[in-house]
Protein backbone atom coordinates (compact mmCIF):
# COMPACT_ATOMS: atom_id res chain seq x y z
CA UNK A 1 0.00 0.00 0.00
CA UNK A 2 1.15 3.67 -0.23
CA UNK A 3 0.57 6.56 1.50
CA UNK A 4 0.91 9.56 -0.92
CA UNK A 5 0.25 13.09 -0.08
CA UNK A 6 0.27 15.83 3.02
CA UNK A 7 -3.38 16.13 4.24
CA UNK A 8 -4.97 18.40 0.88
CA UNK A 9 -5.21 17.30 -2.59
CA UNK A 10 -4.11 19.46 -5.52
CA UNK A 11 -6.94 18.84 -7.89
CA UNK A 12 -9.53 21.86 -8.20
CA UNK A 13 -6.55 24.21 -7.13
CA UNK A 14 -7.20 25.82 -10.48
CA UNK A 15 -9.92 27.32 -12.46
CA UNK A 16 -12.06 24.85 -13.93
CA UNK A 17 -12.25 25.06 -17.85
CA UNK A 18 -14.27 23.34 -20.22
CA UNK A 19 -12.42 21.58 -22.81
CA UNK A 20 -13.24 19.26 -25.74
CA UNK A 21 -10.63 16.30 -27.27
CA UNK A 22 -11.37 13.38 -29.56
CA UNK A 23 -14.84 13.77 -29.49
CA UNK A 24 -14.92 14.15 -25.89
CA UNK A 25 -15.88 17.25 -23.86
CA UNK A 26 -15.28 17.37 -20.13
CA UNK A 27 -16.65 19.85 -17.66
CA UNK A 28 -14.97 20.04 -14.52
CA UNK A 29 -17.28 23.17 -13.42
CA UNK A 30 -20.68 20.59 -14.19
CA UNK A 31 -19.09 17.85 -13.67
CA UNK A 32 -20.01 16.30 -16.76
CA UNK A 33 -17.98 14.52 -19.61
CA UNK A 34 -20.02 13.80 -23.15
CA UNK A 35 -18.55 11.24 -25.61
CA UNK A 36 -19.55 12.74 -29.39
CA UNK A 37 -22.73 14.28 -27.76
CA UNK A 38 -24.09 12.05 -25.57
CA UNK A 39 -23.47 12.32 -21.49
CA UNK A 40 -21.08 9.56 -20.07
CA UNK A 41 -21.32 7.83 -16.24
CA UNK A 42 -17.90 7.30 -15.13
CA UNK A 43 -17.00 7.11 -11.31
CA UNK A 44 -15.93 10.21 -9.94
CA UNK A 45 -12.34 9.18 -9.16
CA UNK A 46 -11.99 8.27 -13.12
CA UNK A 47 -13.59 11.44 -13.85
CA UNK A 48 -11.22 13.14 -11.34
CA UNK A 49 -7.76 11.42 -12.84
CA UNK A 50 -9.08 12.65 -16.41
CA UNK A 51 -9.32 15.92 -15.37
CA UNK A 52 -6.14 16.13 -13.65
CA UNK A 53 -4.39 14.90 -16.91
CA UNK A 54 -6.08 17.22 -19.28
CA UNK A 55 -5.22 20.41 -16.86
CA UNK A 56 -1.62 19.06 -16.80
CA UNK A 57 -1.50 18.18 -20.32
CA UNK A 58 2.01 19.75 -21.54
CA UNK A 59 3.97 17.36 -19.62
CA UNK A 60 4.11 13.66 -17.51
CA UNK A 61 2.40 13.67 -14.38
CA UNK A 62 3.91 11.25 -12.31
CA UNK A 63 2.15 8.39 -10.71
CA UNK A 64 2.58 9.52 -7.14
CA UNK A 65 1.61 12.93 -8.28
CA UNK A 66 -2.03 11.77 -9.46
CA UNK A 67 -2.56 9.34 -6.51
CA UNK A 68 -2.05 12.42 -3.99
CA UNK A 69 -4.41 14.85 -6.59
CA UNK A 70 -7.19 12.48 -6.32
CA UNK A 71 -7.03 10.29 -3.11
CA UNK A 72 -5.30 12.97 -0.85
CA UNK A 73 -3.09 11.51 2.22
CA UNK A 74 -5.27 8.00 2.31
CA UNK A 75 -3.82 4.67 1.97
CA UNK A 76 -4.64 3.20 -1.97
CA UNK A 77 -2.84 0.95 -4.17
CA UNK A 78 -0.99 1.68 -7.32
CA UNK A 79 -3.18 -0.89 -9.44
CA UNK A 80 -6.40 1.51 -7.81
CA UNK A 81 -4.71 4.27 -10.15
CA UNK A 82 -4.02 1.66 -12.62
CA UNK A 83 -7.66 0.64 -13.08
CA UNK A 84 -9.04 4.18 -13.06
CA UNK A 85 -6.51 5.12 -15.88
CA UNK A 86 -8.16 1.48 -17.73
CA UNK A 87 -11.89 2.90 -17.13
CA UNK A 88 -10.55 6.49 -18.44
CA UNK A 89 -9.15 4.84 -21.98
CA UNK A 90 -12.24 3.32 -22.16
CA UNK A 91 -14.80 5.99 -21.66
CA UNK A 92 -12.69 8.59 -24.26
CA UNK A 93 -12.30 5.80 -26.71
CA UNK A 94 -8.92 4.99 -26.22
CA UNK A 95 -7.26 2.21 -24.83
CA UNK A 96 -3.78 0.15 -23.36
CA UNK A 97 -2.58 -0.80 -26.43
CA UNK A 98 -3.21 2.73 -29.36
CA UNK A 99 -2.71 5.15 -26.67
CA UNK A 100 -4.18 7.69 -28.57
CA UNK A 101 -4.81 9.81 -25.85
CA UNK A 102 -3.79 8.65 -22.59
CA UNK A 103 0.07 7.76 -23.33
CA UNK A 104 2.07 5.72 -20.56
CA UNK A 105 5.44 7.04 -19.73
CA UNK A 106 7.08 3.78 -18.47
CA UNK A 107 8.72 4.16 -15.21
CA UNK A 108 7.18 7.90 -14.76
CA UNK A 109 3.52 8.31 -15.09
CA UNK A 110 0.89 9.36 -17.48
CA UNK A 111 0.54 11.87 -20.18
CA UNK A 112 -2.66 13.04 -22.41
CA UNK A 113 -1.26 13.59 -25.65
CA UNK A 114 -5.30 14.13 -27.33
CA UNK A 115 -5.45 17.96 -28.62
CA UNK A 116 -7.07 19.80 -26.28
CA UNK A 117 -9.61 22.59 -27.03
CA UNK A 118 -10.02 24.98 -24.26
CA UNK A 119 -14.42 26.07 -24.96
CA UNK A 120 -14.59 28.51 -21.51
CA UNK A 121 -15.32 31.79 -24.47
CA UNK A 122 -17.93 29.18 -26.42
CA UNK A 123 -21.13 29.49 -25.01
CA UNK A 124 -22.31 27.34 -22.75
CA UNK A 125 -25.80 25.71 -21.89
CA UNK A 126 -26.98 27.58 -18.64
CA UNK A 127 -26.94 24.81 -15.28
CA UNK A 128 -30.79 25.22 -15.27
CA UNK A 129 -33.45 28.19 -15.99
CA UNK A 130 -33.28 31.62 -14.35
CA UNK A 131 -35.38 30.83 -11.11
CA UNK A 132 -39.34 32.24 -11.48
CA UNK A 133 -39.10 35.81 -10.23
CA UNK A 134 -42.67 35.63 -9.31
CA UNK A 135 -41.91 33.36 -6.77
CA UNK A 136 -40.91 34.50 -3.09
CA UNK A 137 -40.19 32.36 -0.40
CA UNK A 138 -40.66 32.80 3.29
CA UNK A 139 -39.15 30.99 5.71
CA UNK A 140 -40.12 30.64 9.17
CA UNK A 141 -39.71 28.52 12.55
CA UNK A 142 -41.77 26.83 15.00
CA UNK A 143 -40.88 24.51 18.11
CA UNK A 144 -42.46 21.09 18.07
CA UNK A 145 -44.37 19.78 21.10
CA UNK A 146 -40.88 17.87 22.47
CA UNK A 147 -39.10 21.26 21.77
CA UNK A 148 -37.26 20.84 18.35
CA UNK A 149 -37.27 23.82 16.01
CA UNK A 150 -38.37 23.19 12.76
CA UNK A 151 -37.92 25.43 10.15
CA UNK A 152 -40.87 25.71 7.19
CA UNK A 153 -41.71 27.63 4.35
CA UNK A 154 -44.14 29.11 1.82
CA UNK A 155 -43.92 29.68 -1.72
CA UNK A 156 -46.52 30.92 -4.41
CA UNK A 157 -50.38 32.41 -4.27
CA UNK A 158 -53.33 30.62 -3.45
CA UNK A 159 -55.07 27.77 -2.12
CA UNK A 160 -52.21 26.00 0.30
CA UNK A 161 -51.05 21.87 -0.51
CA UNK A 162 -48.71 20.93 2.16
CA UNK A 163 -45.60 19.13 1.53
CA UNK A 164 -45.11 16.15 4.09
CA UNK A 165 -41.34 16.47 5.13
CA UNK A 166 -39.01 13.71 4.35
CA UNK A 167 -35.41 13.17 3.70
CA UNK A 168 -32.82 15.25 1.72
CA UNK A 169 -34.38 18.90 1.63
CA UNK A 170 -32.78 22.10 2.90
CA UNK A 171 -35.34 25.13 2.48
CA UNK A 172 -32.43 27.53 1.78
CA UNK A 173 -30.74 25.47 -0.53
CA UNK A 174 -33.15 23.13 -2.50
CA UNK A 175 -33.93 26.89 -4.36
CA UNK A 176 -30.08 26.94 -6.24
CA UNK A 177 -30.54 23.16 -6.54
CA UNK A 178 -31.51 21.32 -10.19
CA UNK A 179 -32.94 18.28 -8.34
CA UNK A 180 -35.90 20.39 -6.07
CA UNK A 181 -36.22 23.58 -7.77
CA UNK A 182 -38.53 22.38 -10.39
CA UNK A 183 -40.75 20.70 -8.03
CA UNK A 184 -40.39 24.05 -6.12
CA UNK A 185 -42.09 26.03 -8.96
CA UNK A 186 -44.20 23.29 -10.50
CA UNK A 187 -45.70 22.57 -7.02
CA UNK A 188 -46.25 26.16 -6.55
CA UNK A 189 -47.91 27.34 -9.53
CA UNK A 190 -51.43 28.52 -8.71
CA UNK A 191 -51.56 27.35 -4.93
CA UNK A 192 -49.83 28.29 -2.35
CA UNK A 193 -47.33 25.35 -1.18
CA UNK A 194 -46.47 24.43 2.82
CA UNK A 195 -43.14 22.37 3.00
CA UNK A 196 -40.55 22.24 6.01
CA UNK A 197 -37.12 20.34 6.66
CA UNK A 198 -37.56 17.40 8.63
CA UNK A 199 -36.28 17.57 12.02
CA UNK A 200 -32.53 16.38 11.63
CA UNK A 201 -32.74 18.07 8.34
CA UNK A 202 -31.82 21.69 6.20
CA UNK A 203 -32.51 24.36 9.08
CA UNK A 204 -34.71 22.23 11.22
CA UNK A 205 -32.47 21.18 14.48
CA UNK A 206 -29.70 18.50 14.17
CA UNK A 207 -29.83 16.93 17.42
CA UNK A 208 -33.62 15.93 17.82
CA UNK A 209 -34.22 13.08 20.75
CA UNK A 210 -36.66 11.48 18.81
CA UNK A 211 -36.32 10.76 15.00
CA UNK A 212 -39.42 8.36 14.70
CA UNK A 213 -42.42 7.90 12.15
CA UNK A 214 -44.82 9.04 15.56
CA UNK A 215 -42.03 12.22 15.37
CA UNK A 216 -42.72 13.21 11.83
CA UNK A 217 -46.82 12.72 12.16
CA UNK A 218 -46.10 15.17 15.52
CA UNK A 219 -43.89 17.61 13.08
CA UNK A 220 -46.66 17.93 10.31
CA UNK A 221 -49.27 18.27 13.36
CA UNK A 222 -46.88 21.24 14.07
CA UNK A 223 -46.62 22.77 11.29
CA UNK A 224 -50.31 22.81 9.97
CA UNK A 225 -51.02 24.28 13.22
CA UNK A 226 -48.79 27.02 13.19
CA UNK A 227 -50.27 28.31 9.96
CA UNK A 228 -53.48 28.27 10.87
CA UNK A 229 -54.88 25.74 8.58
CA UNK A 230 -57.86 23.82 8.87
CA UNK A 231 -58.59 22.14 5.79
CA UNK A 232 -55.90 21.42 2.95
CA UNK A 233 -54.74 18.55 0.81
CA UNK A 234 -51.78 17.25 1.39
CA UNK A 235 -49.04 15.55 -0.53
CA UNK A 236 -46.60 12.84 0.78
CA UNK A 237 -43.23 12.33 -1.29
CA UNK A 238 -41.43 8.99 -0.86
CA UNK A 239 -40.47 8.71 3.25
CA UNK A 240 -42.85 11.82 3.51
CA UNK A 241 -46.03 9.40 2.18
CA UNK A 242 -46.20 7.29 5.37
CA UNK A 243 -45.81 10.67 7.53
CA UNK A 244 -49.31 12.13 5.06
CA UNK A 245 -50.84 8.30 5.53
CA UNK A 246 -50.64 8.25 9.45
CA UNK A 247 -51.63 11.88 9.32
CA UNK A 248 -54.93 11.49 7.18
CA UNK A 249 -56.00 8.75 9.40
CA UNK A 250 -55.62 10.56 12.69
CA UNK A 251 -56.76 13.78 10.65
CA UNK A 252 -59.38 13.00 8.39
CA UNK A 253 -61.84 16.24 9.09
CA UNK A 254 -58.71 18.11 8.08
CA UNK A 255 -57.42 16.78 4.93
CA UNK A 256 -59.41 17.29 1.58
CA UNK A 257 -57.09 15.30 -0.66
CA UNK A 258 -54.51 12.95 -0.64
CA UNK A 259 -51.34 12.99 -2.99
CA UNK A 260 -48.98 10.37 -2.77
CA UNK A 261 -45.85 10.19 -4.97
CA UNK A 262 -42.82 7.63 -4.97
CA UNK A 263 -44.22 6.44 -1.61
CA UNK A 264 -43.70 3.30 0.42
CA UNK A 265 -45.94 1.19 2.30
CA UNK A 266 -43.54 -0.34 3.99
CA UNK A 267 -39.76 0.65 4.99
CA UNK A 268 -36.71 -1.34 3.44
CA UNK A 269 -35.94 -4.02 5.68
CA UNK A 270 -40.00 -4.82 6.16
CA UNK A 271 -40.21 -4.86 2.82
CA UNK A 272 -37.28 -7.39 2.31
CA UNK A 273 -38.54 -11.40 1.58
CA UNK A 274 -35.10 -12.32 1.76
CA UNK A 275 -31.77 -12.27 3.59
CA UNK A 276 -30.06 -11.07 0.44
CA UNK A 277 -32.76 -7.88 0.24
CA UNK A 278 -32.02 -7.01 4.09
CA UNK A 279 -28.31 -7.26 4.38
CA UNK A 280 -28.72 -4.87 0.90
CA UNK A 281 -30.79 -2.50 3.18
CA UNK A 282 -28.20 -2.89 6.33
CA UNK A 283 -25.51 -2.25 3.59
CA UNK A 284 -26.98 1.07 2.56
CA UNK A 285 -27.25 2.28 6.76
CA UNK A 286 -23.20 0.99 6.70
CA UNK A 287 -22.04 2.86 4.21
CA UNK A 288 -24.27 5.94 5.67
CA UNK A 289 -22.02 5.22 9.02
CA UNK A 290 -18.93 4.72 7.75
CA UNK A 291 -18.48 7.32 4.69
CA UNK A 292 -21.12 9.84 5.06
CA UNK A 293 -19.05 12.55 6.69
CA UNK A 294 -15.48 11.43 4.60
CA UNK A 295 -14.10 13.90 2.29
CA UNK A 296 -14.01 11.24 -0.02
CA UNK A 297 -17.36 12.20 -1.80
CA UNK A 298 -17.72 8.24 -3.51
CA UNK A 299 -19.33 7.20 -0.78
CA UNK A 300 -22.77 9.76 -1.10
CA UNK A 301 -22.46 9.11 -5.09
CA UNK A 302 -23.25 5.38 -4.12
CA UNK A 303 -27.32 7.25 -3.52
CA UNK A 304 -27.78 8.93 -6.58
CA UNK A 305 -28.00 5.97 -9.30
CA UNK A 306 -31.00 4.57 -7.28
CA UNK A 307 -32.72 7.89 -6.92
CA UNK A 308 -32.18 9.42 -10.26
CA UNK A 309 -30.75 6.23 -12.41
CA UNK A 310 -31.08 8.06 -15.54
CA UNK A 311 -29.56 11.68 -14.68
CA UNK A 312 -26.27 12.67 -16.25
CA UNK A 313 -23.03 12.64 -14.26
CA UNK A 314 -23.63 16.48 -12.98
CA UNK A 315 -26.87 15.88 -11.46
CA UNK A 316 -25.40 13.02 -9.54
CA UNK A 317 -23.17 15.09 -7.96
CA UNK A 318 -25.58 17.93 -7.51
CA UNK A 319 -27.70 15.34 -5.62
CA UNK A 320 -24.82 14.33 -3.10
CA UNK A 321 -24.17 18.11 -2.46
CA UNK A 322 -27.55 17.68 -0.96
CA UNK A 323 -26.95 14.75 0.73
CA UNK A 324 -24.27 16.56 2.28
CA UNK A 325 -25.99 19.86 3.03
CA UNK A 326 -29.08 18.31 4.29
CA UNK A 327 -28.07 16.00 7.05
CA UNK A 328 -25.23 14.97 9.09
CA UNK A 329 -23.42 11.20 8.51
CA UNK A 330 -25.25 10.63 12.32
CA UNK A 331 -28.40 12.13 11.69
CA UNK A 332 -28.57 10.68 7.82
CA UNK A 333 -27.92 7.18 9.83
CA UNK A 334 -30.69 7.82 12.07
CA UNK A 335 -33.13 8.65 9.64
CA UNK A 336 -32.46 6.10 7.62
CA UNK A 337 -32.45 3.09 10.46
CA UNK A 338 -36.12 4.68 11.45
CA UNK A 339 -37.44 4.85 7.88
CA UNK A 340 -36.31 0.66 6.89
CA UNK A 341 -39.11 -0.39 9.96
CA UNK A 342 -42.05 1.35 8.46
CA UNK A 343 -44.99 -0.24 8.17
CA UNK A 344 -48.38 1.71 7.73
CA UNK A 345 -50.33 -0.49 5.91
CA UNK A 346 -52.98 -1.06 8.94
CA UNK A 347 -53.37 2.61 8.59
CA UNK A 348 -53.57 3.10 4.76
CA UNK A 349 -56.82 0.90 5.15
CA UNK A 350 -58.85 3.18 7.54
CA UNK A 351 -58.77 5.90 5.12
CA UNK A 352 -61.63 7.68 3.98
CA UNK A 353 -60.42 10.39 1.64
CA UNK A 354 -59.66 10.94 -2.12
CA UNK A 355 -56.12 9.48 -2.59
CA UNK A 356 -54.07 9.69 -5.90
CA UNK A 357 -51.03 7.50 -6.36
CA UNK A 358 -48.37 8.18 -8.41
CA UNK A 359 -45.16 6.07 -9.52
CA UNK A 360 -42.76 5.73 -11.84
CA UNK A 361 -42.87 2.11 -13.90
CA UNK A 362 -39.11 1.23 -14.02
CA UNK A 363 -38.09 3.08 -11.02
CA UNK A 364 -34.97 1.64 -8.71
CA UNK A 365 -35.14 2.82 -4.82
CA UNK A 366 -39.27 2.01 -4.26
CA UNK A 367 -40.79 -0.87 -6.37
CA UNK A 368 -43.64 -0.01 -8.29
CA UNK A 369 -45.77 -2.98 -6.33
CA UNK A 370 -45.54 -0.65 -3.08
CA UNK A 371 -47.75 1.45 -5.23
CA UNK A 372 -49.95 -1.38 -5.91
CA UNK A 373 -50.17 -1.97 -2.50
CA UNK A 374 -51.49 1.44 -1.08
CA UNK A 375 -54.22 1.32 -4.01
CA UNK A 376 -55.20 -1.96 -3.03
CA UNK A 377 -55.37 -0.77 0.76
CA UNK A 378 -56.66 2.97 0.56
CA UNK A 379 -60.44 2.57 -0.54
CA UNK A 380 -61.43 4.43 -3.76
CA UNK A 381 -57.73 5.95 -4.67
CA UNK A 382 -56.90 6.15 -7.81
CA UNK A 383 -53.58 4.82 -9.52
CA UNK A 384 -51.50 6.63 -12.21
CA UNK A 385 -48.06 5.09 -13.28
CA UNK A 386 -44.88 7.03 -14.99
CA UNK A 387 -43.11 6.17 -17.64
CA UNK A 388 -39.75 7.53 -15.60
CA UNK A 389 -36.90 5.26 -13.93
CA UNK A 390 -36.67 7.88 -11.57
CA UNK A 391 -37.26 8.00 -7.90
CA UNK A 392 -37.15 11.91 -8.09
CA UNK A 393 -38.93 12.92 -11.50
CA UNK A 394 -36.41 15.36 -13.76
CA UNK A 395 -37.77 18.66 -15.03
CA UNK A 396 -36.77 17.67 -18.70
CA UNK A 397 -38.57 14.37 -19.08
CA UNK A 398 -42.28 13.76 -20.03
CA UNK A 399 -43.37 12.15 -17.05
CA UNK A 400 -43.34 15.33 -15.28
CA UNK A 401 -44.93 17.23 -16.76
CA UNK A 402 -47.68 14.75 -17.02
CA UNK A 403 -47.46 14.76 -13.42
CA UNK A 404 -47.82 18.43 -13.21
CA UNK A 405 -51.01 18.09 -14.69
CA UNK A 406 -52.96 14.89 -13.60
CA UNK A 407 -52.18 16.62 -9.90
CA UNK A 408 -53.75 20.13 -11.29
CA UNK A 409 -56.84 18.20 -12.52
CA UNK A 410 -57.05 16.21 -9.46
CA UNK A 411 -56.50 19.07 -6.90
CA UNK A 412 -58.52 21.76 -9.14
CA UNK A 413 -62.03 19.07 -8.92
CA UNK A 414 -64.03 19.65 -5.74
CA UNK A 415 -63.47 17.50 -2.85
CA UNK A 416 -66.10 15.15 -2.18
Amino acid sequence: MIRVGCGQTRLGNTQPVRTAFGGVVLDPDRYLIERDGEPLRIEPQVFDVLTYLVEHRDRVVAKTELLDAVWGDRFVSESALTSRIKAARRAIGDDGSRQEMIRTVHGRGYRLIAEVRVLDEEPRPPRFPAPDPTLEQRIHFTTASDGVRLAYATVGAGPPLVRAAHWITHLDHDWNSPVWRHWLEGLARNRTLVRYDERGCGLSDHDPMDVSLEAFVRDLETIVDAMGLERFPLLGVSQGGPVAVTYAARHPERVTKLVLVGAYVRGRRVRARTPEERRVADLQLELVRLGWGSDDPSFRMAFPPSFVPDAPPELWSDFAELLRRSASAENAARIIAALAEIDVGGIAAQLHVPTIIFHARDELRVPFDEAREYASLIPGSRLVPLDSRNHLMRADEPAWEYFLTELDRFLDGEPS
